[in-house]
């Protein structure tokens, strides 16, 4: 069976009715003629033409190199039409240097850019990981509140400086009058804060019974 045109409506129609009863344009194989008519028609049929569009996405499933490599078999596209001649062997020569290839193949060349990927991603996560983490830290001025005006001031600033913990750091203080001859301890410090609780601080503060009345937050900045 001749099939017409498959660029047109008629053809991929003959090429449908051909291919009922048919996986392949030519025998039980794909071959040369398969990529012929392939080719010729261009892109998927019509969900309306339901065998040639599964023949159609058969062979679109093989890589180019896989076709290229088929054997040859006789197109209906043209009656009469002569098998596609397949390419001829290569003439084996008696010197072993002629044995090797002196490009490479597609997958060897393939597998030396895959390497190459693989080298350079593993440059970039190497050289990310001894990148130093941003240490999240905050500024925090506290005030500390005594039980009247006899309290000594100076020494309740030297029991808060007292307190140690990994990721604190005391800063600059000062006396504030809050009235009737009462002054409060204003100290900042600056914290890390995966390493330091404020509620933890300012409990170990308030420990100090004897000199503190109350800690409050005055200010708190993310660095």
């Amino acid at each position: 069976m001749a099939i017409g045109d498959v660029k047109t409506p008629q053809g991929l129609s003959e090429l449908n009715k051909y291919l009922a009863e048919k996986s392949y344009i030519s025998g039980y194989t794909p071959s040369q003629a398969d990529v012929q008519v392939f080719e010729q028609v261009g892109k998927a049929p019509a969900a309306s033409l339901p065998h040639a569009l599964r023949w159609y996405n058969h062979i679109a499933s093989y890589t180019p190199a896989e076709r290229k490599a088929w054997v040859a078999g006789v197109s209906p596209l043209t009656a009469g039409a002569k098998p596609t001649a397949p390419a001829p062997a290569k003439k084996e020569e008696e010197d072993d240097d002629d044995d090797v290839d002196l490009f490479g193949s597609d997958e060897e060349e393939d597998a030396e850019a895959a390497k190459i990927r693989e080298e350079r991603l593993k440059a970039y996560a190497d050289k990310k990981s001894k990148k130093p983490a941003l240490i999240a830290k905050s500024s925090i001025i506290l005030d500390v509140k005594p039980w009247d005006d006899e309290t000594d001031m100076a020494e309740m600033e030297k029991q808060v400086r007292t307190i140690e913990m990994d990721g604190l750091l005391w800063g600059a203080s000062k006396l504030v009058p809050v009235g009737y001859g009462i002054n409060k301890l204003q100290i900042m410090c600056v914290i890390e804060d995966d390493k330091v609780s404020v509620d933890l601080l300012t409990e170990k503060i308030q420990e100090f019974e004897d000199y503190v009345q109350s800690v409050d937050i005055a200010a708190f900045n993310k660095i």
